[in-house]
């Protein structure tokens, strides 16, 4: 039987600290699904077919172990009708902890068989998020090095500006 897991995220906009934890963690699955979610707190800047082009552009050729979709309504769900029962999560620092364990033991009550892998953040990507990188492209920055050069396109279209 192969071993799925579902690695969920808004992933507005996909980073390389993202592509970072999907590919170490695709290699201790047979098949990693990277989840797109919408996150009623935020306001996106990519739709969710965006950014699903936008992460399929930034894996490497012959990804075939990964796939990225999106989805709708409780996690716990979604792993269960996809045949999941493995939902991996990036650590940055502590205080990522403490809300991931609390989302876990959440999911874990919901649906007792489906785990959370916590997989930390390499170290160049610890201080990477989302939030800071539409920031940092929308007031004229330089995103290189954060992000993958299909998102980079992108956010500089995005906010036009242009370099």
């Amino acid at each position: 039987m192969e071993k799925l897991a579902i690695y969920p995220g808004t992933f507005d906009p996909f980073t390389n600290g993202h592509l970072d934890i999907a590919l170490r963690s695709v290699r201790l699955f047979d098949h990693l699904i990277i989840a797109i979610t919408t996150n009623a707190k935020k306001k996106p800047l990519f739709s969710v077919p965006e950014r699903r082009d936008l992460i399929l552009q930034s894996l490497p050729d012959g990804s075939k172990n990964i796939s990225v979709e999106g989805f709708d309504g409780l996690l716990v769900n979604y792993a269960e009708k996809k045949g999941s029962s493995i939902i991996i999560r990036g650590l940055r620092a502590v205080s990522d902890f403490e809300y991931e364990l609390q989302m876990a033991l959440i999911n874990r009550k919901l649906k007792p068989n489906v785990d959370t892998i916590f997989k930390m953040s390499s170290e160049e990507y610890s201080f990477l998020t989302s939030t800071a990188v539409k920031e940092i492209a929308q007031l004229g920055g330089c995103v290189d090095g954060l992000v993958p050069p299909a998102v980079k396109s992108a956010l500089l279209e995005k906010f036009n500006k242009y370099r």
